[in-house]
């Protein structure tokens, strides 16, 4: 099982995410490239869009800047849905070309579907670090857990590290976030790492939205 406190390098994730637009065969081509770019791992998104949204929500501005579509925030997600099956076959596949699979969860069936399918840990997008319930779901899977923090004061970041810690597990590790898309290299401050290392003693990585 993956430690990130053992680590003896930086290890690198590449964000495939919801960029498959919905089709398998392209997110097996993210796999394989991700691998020939010599990343550690890739990450998905896991979620159901009836779940995650209600059908009248709007999108985000950088959603309707970078779709440039009317449709809504509903519509766009369900578009980039894939099917449980997929991500077996996506999971088989990148142990097939030796790169590790990994993917965000948004739901509790989406926690329990990639814990059947053996991550080795679980990330946590940053929107989610204050859903205490679920971070407390996860927790229970008795896995290692990233948590991004973008968009989250020292507090709130404070709460679900203890209760992630509560529940048994002290893996973790953070990822210091700027939540914006595309991110602007003046905004990133990378010394912000130093602080959360400092404030909370685990390891601390960057998820990077920057061109």
């Amino acid at each position: 099982m993956l430690s990130f406190k053992k680590l003896k390098k930086v290890f690198i994730i590449a964000e495939a995410g919801v960029n498959h637009n919905g089709s398998l065969s392209i997110a097996k081509k993210m796999v394989a490239v991700a691998k020939d770019a010599g990343a550690d791992a890739v990450k998905f998104q896991v979620f159901k869009a009836k779940d995650l949204v209600t059908k009248n929500a709007r999108k985000a501005k950088y959603q309707i800047s970078n779709t440039k579509s009317a449709e809504s925030q509903y519509a766009m997600l369900k578009k980039l849905e894939l099917k449980d099956h997929d991500f077996r076959e996506l999971a088989d596949y990148a142990a097939e070309k030796g790169i590790i699979f990994l993917a965000t969860p948004f739901d509790q069936a989406s926690v329990d579907l990639l814990d059947d399918l053996g991550v080795i840990a679980f990330k946590v997008a940053s929107g989610e670090i204050t859903n205490l319930p679920f971070l407390k779901y996860v927790a229970r899977k008795g896995k290692p857990v990233i948590v991004s923090t973008g968009m989250s004061n020292s507090r709130e970041i404070r709460e679900a590290v203890n209760l992630i810690k509560h529940e048994g597990r002290s893996d973790i590790a953070l990822l210091h976030c700027v939540t914006d898309y595309p991110a602007q290299a003046e905004d990133i401050n990378l010394k912000v790492r130093k602080t959360l290392e400092c404030a909370f003693r685990f390891p601390v990585g960057l998820s990077d939205h920057t061109l």
